[in-house]
């Protein structure tokens, strides 16, 4: 009987073990977030950002604002200055359009916050004096695609 148990035991156990395992997701982005982290790395420094549009239907928030050579997870969610440059969907007239895209920006960050009343917070304001479209479809920076999706009032910093 205890043989029995003991089979029974070892037979779960391993039932278990092979519907974990078979759970697991595979990040099909990881080689390309890899190649995107080696390029970052690889930036020269230079009176430049890297922005990451995120447009949201709901916020009026920009996007993403990173300095050269540093990852995304130290980029700044920020509120343009469109005085002496619109923004490049504004520009348009297509409101929107350029969600996700990534560009080499030129500006500065101001020191100043701005309120952005739907999300109730303050973001710092960068001032933008031109940009450069860098890819219309750039690597995933986001833990979900969702955050991708400008009807879903998610807001994340960028994980990779």
């Amino acid at each position: 009987m205890k043989r029995l148990i003991r089979s029974a035991c070892l037979a779960a156990l391993a039932a278990v073990t092979l519907f974990q395992n078979a759970c697991q997701t595979v990040d099909t982005q990881a080689p390309a977030r890899a190649a995107m982290n080696a390029a970052i790395r690889a930036e020269a420094p230079g009176d430049f950002f890297i922005g990451r549009r995120m447009y949201k239907s709901d916020y009026k928030m920009w996007g993403w604002v990173r300095e050269p050579g540093k990852p995304w997870t130290t980029a700044r969610l920020v509120m343009m200055n469109e005085q002496t440059k619109l923004v490049p969907d504004r520009e348009a007239g297509k409101l929107g359009s350029d969600n996700n895209y990534e560009y080499r920006l030129s500006g500065r960050f101001s020191g100043d916050t701005v309120y952005e009343p739907a999300s109730d917070q303050f973001y710092p304001e960068f001032v933008l004096a031109g940009y450069e479209l860098i890819n219309t479809k750039p690597t995933g920076i986001y833990l979900t695609k969702r955050q991708e999706d400008p009807s879903i009032r998610i807001i994340m910093a960028p994980v990779h």
